[in-house]
């Protein structure tokens, strides 16, 4: 099992992740596409397991 420490470090982790993701993805908007399709979708991915880590939160 988990505790609480360990859950807030992957959170922190995640959410790095996620920020960088958004990052690329706006960075690559004109140019090109798929890198940027591509990182929307990861940081979508990331922000749905954000989103489960918050529940168990």
């Amino acid at each position: 099992m988990y505790n609480k420490s360990h859950l807030s470090r992957f959170k922190k982790h995640l959410q790095k992740r996620h920020i960088e993701l958004i990052e690329k993805s706006n960075d690559y908007r004109f140019v090109d596409e798929a890198i940027s399709d591509l990182a929307a979708f990861k940081a979508m991915k990331l922000n749905e397991k954000l989103n489960q880590l918050s529940y168990l939160d």
